[in-house]
Parts: structure tokens; C-alpha cells; sequence
């Protein structure tokens, strides 16, 4: 019998007990979830720049490029980047609306807002951006209060997405955008496969190589399978109170861009 933490196929749904979720491949307890996530990310948070380059060969800079030119972000504007991290959207979005707007960088993870900080500090990035530590499922903000929210490569870390996605609707100001770039379902069954042997074989290798931690990367590649596929999100999307969701594959439909308008 195949090991399910080693299997590249997403174990099928069994009836597992409502007060769980799922962590990679492993079912714990939903309140348990997020301090897990958490160790994986206090774990990575300094080598993350340079593995990003080094797992996508630096194509996420592309997708991001991507994400920031269908924004639709205009100088003077309020910009939400939920698990902003090491802070790639964030720049983009500061030069965008620039002194007369403002962008708050939220991560739920203390390790990488801190990464965050100081390299967009260090960067000269400073009177437009807002830090913060916040969980996506009860953000801190009032109604109203953003023309545009992105979260990018977080949304499948999060414990109860349904939720996340609603909070994300109540803080968008009407006929704001919101923006989910996240790892998906790849269309063509021979890419799929040999993304299914380059995340669970290169990824770890690299991650132990690397970063010191194999681990977190044999759940970071696990995360991925156990996503919605790209119309499950968008049905998710459009549950949550977005009206014009659409989705964008990029590179096969390994990473997908979805994005919704709050009516």
C-alpha cells in the first residue's frame, strides 16, 4: 500500500470527522491548522525569495507581472495584499498608487511580514505601505475600506476559504477587484504528471538543499493537490458575493489567476 505522505495522489475524501481539515495529505483538528502553517513559514521565511526563483525558475515574476496589470490600480488607490510575505505585490502596487495612495501588507505569519519590512525598507519603500499581522478569515479592516484585495500563493493555506473569501468581499469597496493567483490544475495530463514528479521529488530535495527543510516543502507541494481546482474556486468566488469571476491559466494551468468584482 502506497504511503500517503509520500504518494503524489491526493487522498480521496473518506468522511473524515467536520472538526477537521486538511494539512497536505494529513487530516488535524481546524483550530490546530494555522500554527502548523505557521511553522512551515517561520521555517522558510528566509531562504523564500530564492526559492520561489529557484522552483519556478523564475517565472512568478511573470505571474504577478500578470496580476498587477489586470488590478486595474490607479494612483490614489487602497490596496489590500492578504499573505503579502516578502512583499513582490506589494512594491508593485506602491509605485502604482503612489503618495496620495496606500497599501497594507497583511500576513497572518510575524517571520515573514518581518522579511517583508525590511526588504521593502531597505528597498526605500516607505510613507504608502502599512504592515500588518492578520488572519485572512477576520481581517481587521471596516467595510468598504479597499478599490482592490490580492492574495497570492496563500488562499490554499487557509483553514476555512468560504469565510476568507466573504471577509475579502466586506473589506472591497464596491466595484472593487479582488485577486487570487494560487497554484492550480494543470489541463494536459502528460504536464500534469511531470509536475506531479518535479513537486514531489525536486521540491523537497531542494527545500532540504536549500532551505534546511524538506518537510515544508513536501507539504507545500501537497497544499497544491488538496486546492479547488480552477472552476471549484470560481464557483467559491462567485458564493462568496463576487459577480464578472473569471479565470486566467498561465503556464498549462499550473498557476491560475482568478478575479472577481464585489457588486
Amino acid at each position: 500500500m502506497t504511503d500517503p505522505q509520500t504518494s503524489n495522489t491526493a487522498p480521496q475524501a473518506t468522511g473524515a470527522p467536520e472538526d477537521t481539515t486538511h494539512f497536505g495529505y494529513r487530516q488535524v483538528k481546524k483550530q490546530e491548522k494555522a500554527s502548523q502553517v505557521a511553522e512551515v513559514f517561520h521555517s522558510v521565511a528566509g531562504k523564500y525569495d530564492m526559492m520561489n526563483d529557484l522552483m519556478s525558475m523564475g517565472i512568478h515574476r511573470l505571474w504577478k507581472r500578470f496580476t498587477i496589470e489586470l488590478s486595474g490600480v490607479r494612483p490614489g488607490h487602497r490596496v489590500l495584499d492578504i499573505a503579502g510575505g516578502t512583499g513582490d505585490l506589494t512594491m508593485k502596487f506602491s509605485d502604482l498608487v503612489g503618495r496620495d495612495g496606500q497599501v497594507v501588507l497583511a500576513d497572518i505569519n510575524a517571520s515573514m511580514l518581518q522579511v517583508g519590512r525590511s526588504r521593502l525598507t531597505d528597498r526605500g519603500y516607505v510613507g504608502n505601505i502599512e504592515y500588518v499581522q492578520a488572519d485572512a478569515e477576520h481581517l481587521p479592516f471596516p467595510d468598504n475600506s479597499f478599490n482592490a484585495v490580492s492574495i497570492a500563493f496563500g488562499l490554499r493555506n487557509v483553514t476555512d476559504k468560504d469565510r476568507a473569501l466573504r471577509d475579502m468581499c466586506r473589506v472591497l469597496k464596491p466595484g472593487g477587484k479582488l485577486l487570487v493567483l494560487e497554484f492550480s490544475k494543470p489541463a494536459n495530463p502528460l504536464l500534469s504528471k511531470a509536475y506531479d514528479l518535479y513537486s514531489f521529488n525536486a521540491l523537497p530535495l531542494m527545500g532540504q538543499l536549500v532551505a534546511g527543510d524538506g518537510n515544508s516543502y513536501q507539504y507545500l507541494a501537497e497544499s497544491i493537490r488538496m486546492h479547488p481546482d480552477q472552476d471549484t474556486l470560481k464557483g467559491m468566488m462567485d458564493a462568496a458575493g463576487f459577480v464578472n469571476t473569471r479565470y486566467h491559466n498561465m503556464t498549462g494551468g499550473i498557476v491560475a489567476l482568478h478575479a472577481g468584482v464585489k457588486p
